[in-house]
């Protein structure tokens, strides 16, 4: 049997990540597994060292807690679900430069079981020009990788339709 005790949802508070993060929760349900949830919010100090003045460089450190303390107000408010039974839940903001890299080395470093990422189905040029997180973490994860389109197949009912199926 398989054993999923740990569950990693990466968001970027798209549509996409919002159907994985209910496909997320209802697999975490399912498996008793702990759900993390994380989203990589972009080291803007990092991407912009040795640009710009002294004083727009000042700038940074605070424009990067703003981001971060943002990030986490809108981790808070899609972990927020009085529907459902409560499963076991963190919320991480991260920090990088390279989303797919540190949703990897988060996924190493808490034991993750299974990764679930939205993805935006780009292809051709668009892919080959913006990349893909989702392709860069599904190549290098150290768990199997579920990835969901947005629209996604709706086999994740929602709990009242799931207890008429029952009944």
């Amino acid at each position: 049997m398989i054993q999923i005790r740990n569950i990693l949802v990466a968001t970027d508070f798209g549509e996409a990540a919002d159907a994985a993060l209910s496909y997320g929760r209802t697999l975490a349900g399912t498996f008793g597994a702990t759900l993390h949830v994380v989203h990589v919010a972009e080291d803007v100090v990092m991407r912009n060292a040795g640009f710009g003045g002294e004083n727009y460089v000042m700038l940074l450190p605070d424009l990067q807690r703003d981001i971060e303390d943002a990030a986490t107000k809108l981790l808070d408010e899609r972990l927020i679900d009085n529907d459902r039974p409560a499963i076991p839940t963190k919320s991480t903001v991260l920090t990088s430069i390279v989303p797919a890299k540190s949703i990897v080395e988060y996924a190493k470093k808490q034991n993750i079981d299974l990764i679930v990422i939205g993805t935006h189905g780009r292809g051709g040029i668009a892919r080959l020009i913006l990349g893909s997180v989702a392709e860069r973490i599904v190549r290098t994860a150290p768990c199997p990788v579920l990835t969901v389109h947005h629209p996604e197949r709706e086999f994740v009912l929602p709990d009242a339709l799931v207890a008429t199926a029952r009944a």
